[in-house]
């Protein structure tokens, strides 16, 4: 379990693809530049989704975890 500090966590669980990455995108607007998102999905194809999303949005992945069928990626606010 990690003990990174987030400033918002975002429940994506049992959404399908594409759902979870539309949602991060727009919840991650809701923090400030530099802030944490925590973001908790079951999508087995966020592992290669969010990665791409954060490239291409401009975002940074700092933490990835896997564990009991869930994903949690620590993404922090760039722009």
């Amino acid at each position: 379990m990690s003990a990174m500090e987030f400033a918002k966590e975002i429940d994506l669980r049992n959404l399908p693809c594409p759902m979870p990455v539309v949602k991060i995108s727009k919840g991650i607007k809701e923090v400030a530049v530099g802030q944490v998102v925590k973001a908790v999905t079951t999508d087995p194809g966020a592992l290669t989704d969010f990665p791409a999303w954060a490239k291409t949005s401009g975002h940074q992945i700092l933490e990835t975890e896997e564990a009991g069928g869930e994903v949690s990626f620590f993404i922090k606010r760039l722009k």
